[in-house]
């Protein structure tokens, strides 16, 4: 007979998790890294959602199971393709995972399920977030649009540096312009994948990320990660020639295959530019002139807000670093973070 498992005793690094919901359930919010082998598509979990509303509980089992034999041999197929210990959740720990992790404990598959499924995951995940103490000492980089942020921090990822990659994790680069060419996770993905990785990196000797405002896009920051940028982080600041910016803008936006959702992004910040600039990068984006537009943008919108942001922390808590690259950034920052911390990178 399975088991079932409270979410904060799974191991998360060994198990495998099954999520046997419908696609769309899974694609809204999931366990990071499952699969889903779903025992009903979204119609089928509609048919059977409303004879249980309508008719009775015995009726919509009935028919769940009727739908979920047919599938039987193609559910455990897909299972047995999988490696390590197989844990199953559905939403809240019910019929479905049941139905699934039974058919699977039959089957010979030793099997685990997640007592309250996806639901006490998520209520979880947020109690964490909430209760979360930053014990490592914290550097923030900081620096103008262009500059490389996200390129510099993945570097340093690369060599084992502790990095949290905010807008990784939102699929989201942060400004207006953000999620041109992406598609931003949700609120519930976010979180559950900044919890995921802040559980990794709890006990390196300090982080590195990015300096995020509260809001990334749609998303929300939470509080104790921007508290602890505000109040207590070291703060990198790195200064870099406009044209590097522009070049650098160009080559990672690809503004030519994304030209209508640049024109929409424009149109939400118009009102809070100068109207003669505006008018002037209104006349650009007609004949797509990318290069001077940006540099309008960063002139005129972008730099004079990154100054005023730069301003509000203490000599003491910050330092600026003058490069030409990215790959020169990247150099400078890893002297300075073993000079600071005097420490070597966490492999």
């Amino acid at each position: 007979m399975f088991k079932d498992i409270a979410i904060d005793q799974c191991d998360f690094d060994r198990y495998t998790f099954v999520d046997v919901r419908s696609p769309s359930e899974y694609r809204e919010i999931t366990i990071p890294g499952s699969v889903n082998i779903p025992v009903f598509d979204d119609g089928e979990r509609a048919e059977v959602g409303t004879l249980y509303k309508k008719v009775s509980k015995e009726v919509a089992t009935e028919r769940g199971l009727e739908i979920f034999s047919a599938k039987l041999p193609r559910f455990i197929k897909e299972c047995k393709k999988l490696d390590g210990q197989i844990v199953v959740f559905c939403w809240r720990g019910g019929m479905r995972s049941k139905a699934a992790a039974t058919f699977l404990d039959l089957m010979g598959m030793k099997t685990l399920r997640v007592q309250g499924g996806v639901r006490a995951y998520r209520h979880w995940v947020l109690k964490g977030l909430e209760e979360f103490e930053m014990k490592s000492d914290t550097f923030v980089l900081n620096g103008g649009t262009g500059i490389g942020k996200t390129a510099i921090l993945k570097e340093l990822q690369k060599e084992g540096y502790p990095i949290l990659d905010i807008e990784g994790l939102a699929n989201h680069r942060g400004s207006i312009f953000g999620e041109i060419g992406l598609t931003a996770n949700n609120q519930k993905t976010f979180d559950s994948l900044l919890f995921q990785e802040l559980k990794k990196l709890k006990k390196s000797p300090f982080l590195l990320f990015e300096a995020e405002s509260k809001r990334i896009g749609k998303l929300l920051l939470p509080d104790f990660l921007v508290e602890e940028k505000e109040k207590n982080a070291f703060h990198l600041f790195i200064e870099m020639p406009m044209k590097v910016r522009v070049d650098h803008i160009l080559q990672e936006y690809r503004l030519h295959e994304h030209h209508e959702e640049f024109v929409e992004a424009f149109r939400l910040i118009k009102r809070r530019i100068h109207s003669p600039v505006a008018n002037e990068i209104e006349d650009e984006l007609k004949g797509k002139n990318y290069e001077r537009i940006l540099e309008l943008l960063l002139e005129y919108y972008y730099d004079p807000r990154y100054r005023h942001m730069a301003n509000q922390y203490p000599a003491e808590r910050r330092v600026t670093i003058k490069v030409h690259s990215i790959e020169e950034a990247y150099q400078e920052i890893k002297k300075l973070l073993q000079e600071k911390s005097l420490l070597v990178p966490v492999q």
